[in-house]
């Protein structure tokens, strides 16, 4: 194998390895998005059910 052969190699090496990283890193986003997506819905729930309880208590204090 020739050097300049040798160099190309290494440097779609280089390449791909990066695309991977970038890929990863990607996915991580998207997971945390989703993870936020998810903790949002959570939290309006939770301030939906903290009303119902203020809601209840109300009701029994008539």
């Amino acid at each position: 194998m020739s050097h300049s052969q040798h160099d190309e190699q290494d440097e779609l090496q280089k390449y791909l390895e990066e695309k991977a990283k970038q890929e990863q890193e990607k996915q991580k986003e998207q997971e945390a998005e989703q993870l936020s997506a998810y903790e949002a819905c959570v939290l309006k729930e939770s301030a939906k059910i903290h009303e119902l309880i203020a809601e209840a208590k109300k009701e029994v204090k008539k």
